[in-house]
């Protein structure tokens, strides 16, 4: 049975919109304000701190924790690589002793006399976030990020799973009816959009993955062939950071349901455009919908 959800998504043809890009923690903007920027230009930049481990040294030395530093081969401060001794005790018999390897490259963050454990990190990560969308950067947030503003074509979808990608939107279907089969998709497809009808099922999107579409915007689409998308039940988390290999938009519901006249139609004047796409959702408190977003090649009105 199909289940189609009307919340009065939002269908423009031509809207203004801003995208606010803040980094998750202080880093670097490298763009200005008024300049124009593409969807994949790097906004802004910052190290994520490497994961951090606990190395319980006093229990593999059998030691108490307040000899710790007196077993310590390598300080605190100091680089480490994978499987080095950093520890190790000093039996009378060589056949006795006991050495304790690091588990990661990285750092000796601590070494603790109270606890007897030794903190060890990973080395940093490199974020860059990019604009997301071609437009203009309206504000920049020092330190953070960048707002950037569009004048676009914004359609939301009911539900989506994916994250933020870009691609030109490519018509895999003629009717907004027509189910979008494996058959129907091929090599011309690859870093497409592309633009089904009233369903998709999980043969299609494997063959979708296979030769390297970017994202899916489509009708309906069996719950069933969603948890084989994911592999696991969805259940009621926030979505937009699995790493499934594509983005995915539904329009309408779950089942066998024909994409609005009016999303269907929008979508095929584009054909041939670029598309920046999200399938972040949120259906409780501070709802958040998935979004194609078209930029104007007329950008006459932005800043309006």
């Amino acid at each position: 049975m199909a289940h189609a959800y009307t919340p009065g998504l939002r269908v423009a043809k031509r809207t203004q919109i801003s995208k606010l890009r803040i980094l998750p923690i202080p880093g670097e903007v490298l763009v200005k304000k008024g300049e124009e920027v593409d969807s994949s230009r790097i906004v802004a930049k910052t190290d994520l701190p490497g994961k951090v481990y606990t190395v319980n040294v006093v229990n593999q030395l059998g030691i108490t924790p307040s000899e710790i530093r007196e077993f310590m081969l390598k300080k605190e401060g100091g680089p480490v690589s994978k499987d080095e001794v950093i520890a190790e005790n000093r039996p009378m018999i060589s056949w006795f002793k006991t050495q304790v390897r690091s588990p990661i490259n990285g750092n000796i963050e601590n070494v603790s006399n109270v606890t007897g454990q030794v903190l060890l990190r990973e080395p940093p990560r490199p974020l860059n976030l990019i604009a997301y969308i071609d437009g203009q950067v309206a504000e920049v947030i020092e330190g953070q990020g960048a707002i950037v503003g569009t004048l676009c074509s914004f359609i939301q979808g009911i539900f989506g799973v994916g994250g933020e990608t870009s691609g030109i939107i490519e018509m895999a279907v003629k009717d907004p009816g027509e189910i979008l089969t494996g058959e129907m998709i091929d090599s011309r497809f690859k870093d497409r959009i592309i633009i089904g009808g009233s369903f998709i099922g999980w043969e299609a999107i494997k063959k979708a993955k296979e030769v390297g579409v970017r994202g899916i915007i489509v009708g309906g689409i069996h719950d069933k062939d969603l948890k084989g998308l994911l592999g696991y039940d969805l259940g009621v988390a926030i979505t937009g950071r699995e790493e499934i290999g594509l983005t995915l938009i539904i329009t309408e519901g779950f089942g066998k349901i024909g994409m609005a006249a009016r999303t269907f139609d929008l979508l095929s004047e584009k054909a041939g455009q670029k598309a920046c796409i999200s399938g972040a959702t949120q259906i409780r408190a501070g709802v958040i919908r998935p979004e194609i977003i078209i930029p104007c090649k007329d950008k006459k009105g932005l800043g309006a």
